[in-house]
C-alpha cells in the first residue's frame, strides 16, 4: 500500500489514460446487446431447429402487419389501404410480399374483422432486425396517412421496442442512481467532498468494466444481453458505495486516533480493506459461477464478475489516492460524521437471538413461513408486458387479438422436413396431422396445405369421394335407362318403316328388320348391363359390356344409313321413308354417343378406384389426393404457402384459442409436441426433422431452458460459495446456515414479489428471467452482510471471547454498517424501478425486499440464534482458532 501511495499520481494518470483509450476504442456494448438478441436459444431446441430449417430453405422471412382501426369501413378507406399497399410494394429492398385484404372474398374474410372495424395488412419482409425496423419507421413517416389510426406490429417490431425501452430505462437508472447515492452519502457523511469519492471510483470501474466486456464480446464471444449494462450499473454503484463507506469510515477513525496520513491509510487497508477484499471475492465467485450456465442471457450477468475485479483494483488504487491527496479535507466541512456508531437496534436484537435463540427462530418463522405457503413460482413469458401499452406495436397486437382472436395473431408453426419431396400420398398424412392437432385442447384451428384457410376440404376425404362415385354410378344407370328408351323408340320406328315398304319395292326390308331385331337384342343387353351395375357395382364389367353394345350400335347405324341411301334413290314416296331412316340412324348415333360418355365416365371411375386401391396411406388417413393434384393450377396457392425447399418441407399453422404469450399457451405447445411425436410414428414423416416456430414455441423452449439452467447454475453457485466460505471461516457448519438463511430470504422475497405482481397487479406471473437474476443478485450480494457479521464474530472469537459475547459484541458494532450498506444497495436497485421495464422492476422488488428482510430480520435474529445453538461446534470440523495460535 505504501508503494501505491508513493506512486499514486502515476497510477492515477495511467488509469485515466487507460480508461479513456479503452472507452474510445471499445465496441459499442449497447449495439452488441441488440445484435445478440433477446433469447439466443441453443441449437437443439425445437424453435431453433425450426428456424434453422427455414433459414436453410431461404424461408427466414418475417412478417409484420399494418393494423387499421376504423369506426366504419367504406369505399374511401378501402381505396386508401390499396394506395398504401402499392406504395409499400415499391420498397422491394425489404418487402417481399404484401397481402391485399381486398384481393378476394377469401382474404377479406381472413383479414377484415367481422364488424369491419379492424383491417389487417400482412407484409412479408426480409433482412436484419435493424433494416426491418428502419423500414417500419419509413412507412410511419412517409406512407401511412396521419388522419387514420394505423399501427405497425410484429415480433421484430415488439422486440425492438423492448430493446429501446431497456436502453431508455438504463439511462434513467444511471441518472437516478448517481443522484440517489450522492444524496445518501451526503446524509451519512454530511460532507460535500466525501460523496464524490465513491462516485468517481465507481465511475472509473463502470467505464473500464464496460470497455473490457465489450472487447471480450468481440474477442471471445463473451455473453451479453440487455441486462448486462443495467446490472453493472446497479451492482457496481451499490456495493462499490458500500465498500467505499467502510474504507472511508475506517480511514476517518484512524485519523481520529491521531495516526499520520500514510499510517492511517495502511491501517485502513489492513482492517477494512481485508473485509472489502473478502467480500468482493465472495461476490466475484458468486457471479463468476454464472459462467457455468448454458443460456447466454443468464451468462451475460457474468460481466458483473469482471466489474467486481475492476472495482477491487480501483478501490485499492484510486481511493488511496484521494485519501493521501485530500487528507483531512476529504471530509470537509464535517469533523464528526461518518463513523459507524454502535447499533442500538441490533443490540436489542442480540438480547433476543443470543439469549433466547428458540424464540428468535420462531419469530423469523412466523414472519417468513406464511408467505412461503403462497408461493406458486408462477412465471410469465409475455414480452409485451415488459413495455406495456405505451408502444404502437403493443396496441396493434391488442387490436389483432380483439378483432381476430388472440391466437390468430401469432400461431404456432409446425415445420416438417425430410429428404424426399412430398407426394400426394404423403400430403394425405398432413391432413391427418391437421385433424389430430385441431383436436388438442387449446387449439382453435389448423391451417396447412390441405386446409389453407383452416376449413376442412371434404373433397379430399374418401367417403366424400366415394359418395361422388356413387352419384356418378346412379347417373350412369339413369343414362343407360335413357339410352334404352331412345333405342326402343328407334326400334319401333324401324318396325314402322319396314311395315310401310311396298312389297318387292326394295331389298332394304330384310336388312332393316334385322337391324330392328339387333336393336332389340342390344337394348335387352343394355338392360342386363344396367341391372348388373345396380346389383354388383362391377364397373369394369359394365364398361366392357357398354363397349360391346357400342360396337353393335355402330354397325346398326351404318346399316340403317346404307338402307336410307338406297331408299332415297328409288323415288319420292320411298325417298321419304329413306329420310325417316336417316333420322333413326341419327338417333342411334346419339344413343351411341351417350353410351360413349357413360363409358368414359365409368372409365374414370375405374381409374380413380384403381388409384384408390393402390394408395398406401388411405387406410391410415381416409384421405386421397389424385396424382397431379400438387402440380395443378388450382392447388398452386396452397403449395406456394405451405411447401418449400423443393417440396421436401411443409408447415402447419396451429392457431391457439388463447393469448400466445400466456402460460396456458406453453402447456398447449407441449401438448402439440406430444401429439406430433405420437402421430408421426409409422408414417412417411417418422424420420422427418420436426421443429416448432412462433412465440409460443419459443416461450416453451425458454421455460425448459431457464428452469434447467436455473437449477444447475444455482447448485454450482451454492457449492462454490460453500467451499469459499468453508476456507474463509474454517468451518463447514457456518457456511451451511449462511447459505440456508439466504435461501429463506430469497424465497420469501420471491413470494412477496409474486403477491404484488400476480395477485395485486394481475400479471400472469413473474417474468421468466427474474427468478434467476433475482436469486443470483440476492445471494451474491446478501453473502456480503453475513460476512460482515460473522467475520467480525470470528475475529472476536480469536481474541478470546465466548460465542455469546462475541456475537453480542459483533452485532452491536456491525449493525449500523450492515443496515447502512443494505439501505444504499437497496436504493441503487430501487433506481431500476422508474426504468419502466417490468422484469427490472420485479428484480428490483425481489432484491430490495430481500436486502431489507435480511438486514432487519433474518441476519440479526436467525444467524445469531443458530450460531449460539451450536456453541463451539459451529467451527466443526475445525478447531476454534485462538489469538496465541
Amino acid at each position: 500500500m505504501r508503494n501505491i501511495i508513493q506512486w499514486r499520481w502515476g497510477i492515477l494518470i495511467g488509469l485515466i489514460v487507460l480508461t479513456s483509450g479503452l472507452f474510445i476504442a471499445a465496441p459499442n456494448l449497447t449495439k452488441q446487446a441488440e445484435q445478440a438478441g433477446s433469447f439466443q436459444l441453443s441449437e437443439d431446441m425445437d424453435s431453433q431447429r425450426a428456424q434453422d430449417i427455414l433459414n436453410a430453405a431461404g424461408k427466414s422471412d418475417k412478417t409484420i402487419s399494418l393494423v387499421y382501426e376504423f369506426d366504419s369501413l367504406g369505399e374511401a378507406e378501402r381505396t386508401d389501404i390499396s394506395r398504401v399497399i402499392r406504395d409499400i410494394e415499391t420498397r422491394d429492398d425489404v418487402v417481399k410480399d404484401v397481402l391485399d385484404p381486398f384481393e378476394n372474398e377469401e382474404t377479406e374474410a381472413q383479414l377484415v374483422s367481422e364488424d369491419e372495424r379492424i383491417v389487417l395488412v400482412p407484409i412479408t419482409v426480409e433482412g436484419s432486425s435493424e433494416a426491418i425496423n428502419a423500414f417500419a419507421d419509413d412507412v410511419r413517416a412517409n406512407i401511412l396517412p396521419e388522419d387514420e389510426t394505423v399501427y405497425i406490429t410484429g415480433e421484430e417490431i415488439i422486440n425492438n421496442d423492448v430493446n429501446l425501452s431497456a436502453q431508455e430505462g438504463l439511462k434513467k437508472t444511471e441518472i437516478i442512481t448517481v443522484v440517489l447515492i450522492f444524496s445518501l452519502l451526503l446524509l451519512v457523511f454530511r460532507s460535500i467532498v466525501t460523496p464524490f469519492i465513491p462516485l468517481i471510483a465507481v465511475g472509473f470501474t463502470y467505464l473500464l468494466s464496460q470497455s473490457f466486456v465489450a472487447f471480450f464480446v468481440d474477442w471471445f464471444g463473451f455473453p451479453v444481453s440487455n441486462y448486462t449494462q443495467i446490472f453493472l450499473v446497479a451492482i457496481l454503484f451499490g456495493i462499490g458505495t458500500d465498500y467505499c463507506i467502510l474504507l472511508l469510515s475506517r480511514y476517518k477513525e484512524e485519523l481520529g486516533a491521531g495516526h499520520a496520513i500514510e499510517d492511517a491509510i495502511v491501517n485502513t487497508y489492513k482492517t477494512a480493506g481485508r473485509t472489502v477484499l473478502i467480500s468482493g471475492l465472495a461476490v466475484f465467485v458468486g457471479f463468476a459461477s454464472i459462467g457455468f450456465a448454458d443460456f447466454p442471457i443468464f451468462k451475460s450477468a457474468v460481466a458483473v464478475a469482471v466489474g467486481i475485479a475492476v472495482l477491487l483494483l480501483i478501490l485499492f488504487t484510486v481511493v488511496p489516492f484521494f485519501m493521501a491527496t485530500l487528507k483531512h479535507r476529504l471530509f470537509w466541512p464535517s469533523k464528526k460524521a461518518g463513523e459507524h456508531h454502535d447499533s442500538r437496534l441490533w443490540a436489542a436484537f442480540s438480547r433476543l437471538s443470543v439469549n433466547r435463540p428458540f424464540v428468535s427462530i420462531l419469530v423469523v418463522a412466523a414472519i417468513t413461513v406464511p408467505v412461503l405457503f403462497t408461493y406458486d413460482d408462477a412465471r410469465s413469458f409475455n414480452t409485451v408486458d415488459e413495455i406495456g401499452n405505451d408502444y404502437d406495436s403493443v396496441r396493434g397486437l391488442n387490436l389483432i387479438s380483439e378483432g381476430f382472436g388472440k391466437g390468430e395473431s401469432l400461431p404456432v408453426q409446425v415445420i416438417l422436413k425430410r429428404d424426399a419431396a412430398l407426394t400426394e400420398d404423403d400430403v394425405a398424412y398432413i391432413e391427418k396431422f391437421s385433424n389430430e392437432l385441431e383436436n388438442v385442447d387449446g387449439v382453435s384451428g389448423v391451417r396447412s396445405i390441405t386446409r389453407p384457410t383452416g376449413d376442412v376440404i371434404d373433397d379430399f376425404y374418401v367417403d366424400t369421394q366415394l359418395a361422388e362415385v356413387s352419384r356418378g354410378l346412379a347417373e350412369a344407370e339413369s343414362g343407360l335407362g335413357d339410352v334404352q328408351a331412345g333405342l326402343a323408340q328407334v326400334e319401333s320406328g324401324l318396325d314402322a318403316v319396314v311395315a310401310q315398304l311396298p312389297t318387292g319395292s326394295s331389298s332394304a326390308g330384310a336388312p332393316l328388320a334385322e337391324a330392328a331385331a339387333g336393336l332389340g337384342q342390344l337394348n335387352a343387353q343394355l338392360g342386363l348391363i344396367g341391372q348388373g351395375l345396380t346389383a354388383t357395382q362391377n364397373i369394369p364389367a359394365t364398361v366392357a359390356g357398354i363397349g360391346q353394345v357400342s360396337v353393335g350400335l355402330g354397325q346398326i347405324e351404318a346399316g340403317i344409313n346404307e338402307a336410307a341411301s338406297a331408299l332415297t334413290a328409288q323415288g319420292a314416296q320411298i325417298g321419304e321413308l329413306g329420310a325417316g331412316l336417316s333420322q333413326l340412324a341419327t338417333g342411334v348415333g346419339e344413343a351411341n354417343a351417350g353410351l360413349s360418355q357413360i363409358e368414359a365416365g365409368l372409365g374414370e371411375a375405374v381409374s380413380f378406384l384403381s388409384a384408390l386401391s393402390e394408395a398406401d396411406g388411405l387406410r391410415d388417413t381416409g384421405v386421397f389426393l389424385p396424382e397431379g393434384t400438387l402440380t395443378s393450377d388450382a392447388f398452386a396457392p396452397a403449395v406456394d404457402r405451405y411447401m418449400f425447399d423443393g417440396g421436401t418441407a411443409t408447415q402447419l399453422e396451429v392457431v391457439l384459442d388463447m393469448d400466445p404469450y400466456s402460460p396456458e399457451a406453453i402447456d398447449t405447445v407441449e401438448a402439440v409436441k406430444e401429439t406430433m411425436d405420437r402421430i408421426v410414428t409409422n408414417t412417411p414423416f417418422e424420420a422427418a426433422t420436426i421443429g416448432y416456430a412462433g412465440i409460443s414455441s419459443i416461450n416453451s423452449d425458454l421455460n425448459a431452458t431457464s428452469t434447467n439452467d436455473f437449477n444447475r447454475t444455482v447448485a454450482i453457485m451454492l457449492v462454490t460459495l460453500f467451499v469459499v466460505m468453508t476456507i474463509l471461516f474454517r468451518s463447514m457448519i457456518m457456511p451451511l446456515y449462511m447459505i440456508g438463511s439466504l435461501l429463506l430470504t430469497y424465497y420469501t422475497s420471491a413470494a412477496i414479489t409474486e403477491l404484488i405482481f400476480v395477485e395485486g397487479l394481475g400479471y400472469d406471473g413473474i417474468s421468466w428471467a427474474v427468478p434467476f437474476f433475482g436469486f443470483v443478485m440476492l445471494i451474491a450480494l446478501g453473502i456480503d452482510y453475513s460476512i460482515f457479521l460473522l467475520d467480525r464474530f470470528r475475529e472476536e472469537s480469536i481474541n478470546g471471547m465466548t460465542v455469546r459475547d462475541a456475537l453480542v459484541h459483533s452485532m452491536t458494532k456491525m449493525g449500523t454498517v450492515i443496515m447502512t450498506a443494505a439501505v444504499i444497495l437497496a436504493g441503487t436497485f430501487g433506481a431500476m424501478i422508474p426504468s419502466g421495464v417490468l422484469s427490472l422492476v420485479q428484480i428490483a422488488t425481489i432484491v430490495i425486499t430481500g436486502l431489507l428482510l435480511y438486514g432487519l430480520i433474518v441476519l440479526p435474529l436467525l444467524i445469531p440464534a443458530i450460531t449460539v445453538s451450536f456453541g463451539d461446534g459451529v467451527w466443526w470440523p475445525f478447531k476454534p482458532k485462538k489469538k496465541d495460535e
